[in-house]
């Protein structure tokens, strides 16, 4: 684990762009600050940028550097969720602005997974973090189920977990707005 998480912060520090597991299924990723970075992954994808993708970050302290004004429930629903939840805020900031919502929201994700959560921690920076389709397509269930050409365009594959069954699961997905109003985007 350790030498993957050496080459993909290689890759990711040079505006690279990297397969990687997650939380929840894998992700394509790279550096959430790096416009040039961010429009590569829109690009693999075959996505317009108007759909957003979130950042992962490894601690809920990071959460004030990059949303202008946390509301005080992420704090609870943070600490209180047993599954990976993705929240959208309002007021995002310092990350690449195409990766920003044209509402100026952002969804991020404070992963527990180790091998993320590590690379989070090391790169010091937030990660983008989408799932390792082409837009439209089924996301991967496992690293087998990615698709050659998604495997073809990324910079560098990490090793780590490549060899799991299992069936991974997207983020539950909610959006905080102001006064505490909560919608569910994604269950």
């Amino acid at each position: 684990m350790n030498e993957d998480i050496r080459q993909a912060l290689d890759v990711l520090n040079k505006g690279g762009v990297i397969l990687y597991p997650t939380d929840t299924i894998w992700g394509i990723g790279c550096d959430a600050t790096n416009p040039e970075a961010v429009k590569r992954v829109y690009e693999i994808k075959k996505r317009t940028d108007s759909k957003a993708m979130l950042a992962l970050i490894d601690s809920p302290a990071k959460l004030n550097f990059y949303v202008k004004d946390v509301p005080p429930m992420a704090w609870d629903l943070i600490e209180l969720t047993t599954k990976p939840l993705t929240i959208i805020y309002d007021g995002a900031r310092n990350l690449a602005e195409n990766l920003i919502g044209e509402d100026g929201s952002v969804g991020i994700r404070v992963t527990d997974e180790e091998f993320s959560r590590q690379l989070c921690f090391r790169f010091r920076k937030a990660i983008v973090s989408t799932s390792a389709n082409i837009s439209g397509e089924p996301a991967p269930k496992s690293f087998a189920d990615i698709s050659d050409d998604i495997k073809q365009a990324v910079d560098y594959i990490v090793g780590y977990r490549q060899k799991e069954k299992g069936a991974g699961k997207a983020s539950s997905i909610i959006k905080l707005g102001v006064g505490g109003q909560v919608k569910v985007i994604r269950e």
